[in-house]
């Protein structure tokens, strides 16, 4: 650390600092971290496919995983560096290895006036309570876009946090529904996808199926494995869901 002496120059001294060091291992995190991953991957090789048509802030999470791009730092577009624009694996599989360990540092000590109030498992309780805050932020921010803001209006700048906190809350809602296995990125990526066209008379059309949007049917009661419905179906549908 720096040092300021009388006369104003400054010198360096070593400072010992009492330092705890929790690491653990959670398959739950490992699950989370994997399934967040493979959202980011998906993104990212959209952004290797087509670079122009991503920037810093519809790309953020993604970007690290692709070779052979750059970010403009005055219009913050992402465009095709030397080479071919490709997925950085040599970046995944070294995640990888650390999927599901954390490592806490803290200056909590079980022992003397504090002895049984601070053990690994309250420290790492208290972890998770922050940890869960802090990824609530993340969300809100990159995956529900809360910002940037384009909005002048104070009436509208407060509508447009509140609907991104209902989303929020819905987000979770789902994810505890479904066991919190999957991200917040894959799920809202996979809702979105979820859709139907006007087939003609009363039929509407559903085009898109996958693996996720087969966990949310099973959750929630809905038959998204069904190529058509009618108007009474998908009415039905609703009403079942405000049961749940």
């Amino acid at each position: 650390m720096d040092f300021q002496r009388k006369d104003g120059t400054t010198y360096k001294k070593k400072v010992l600092i009492d330092q705890r060091q929790i690491v653990f291992y959670s398959e739950k995190y490992a699950v989370r971290s994997r399934a967040k991953r493979e959202a980011a991957i998906l993104k990212a090789q959209k952004i290797a496919d087509n670079p122009s048509a991503y920037t810093r802030a519809t790309s953020y999470g993604a970007l690290k995983y692709v070779k052979n791009v750059e970010v403009d730092s005055n219009t913050g577009e992402v465009k095709p560096s030397k080479g071919i624009p490709l997925l950085d694996h040599d970046v995944i599989k070294e995640e990888e290895r650390y999927d599901g360990y954390y490592a806490i540092v803290t200056n909590l000590f079980d022992e003397g006036k504090d002895r049984g109030r601070f053990s690994d498992e309250k420290v790492i309780d208290l972890y998770r309570g922050l940890w869960r805050i802090e990824d609530s932020f993340r969300v809100t921010k990159s995956d529900l876009e809360a910002r940037p803001i384009y909005l002048s209006r104070t009436d509208r700048i407060k509508a447009h946090f509140l609907i991104c906190f209902i989303a929020l809350v819905i987000v979770r809602l789902i994810q505890k529904k479904t066991g919190y296995v999957h991200s917040p990125a894959a799920l809202i990526d996979t809702i979105n996808n979820i859709s139907c066209s006007h087939d003609g008379g009363n039929l509407f059309l559903f085009d898109y199926r996958s693996d996720l949007s087969d966990v949310l049917g099973n959750a929630f009661g809905i038959d998204f494995t069904r190529s058509w419905l009618t108007r009474f179906d998908i009415k039905k549908s609703l009403g079942a869901v405000k049961k749940v």
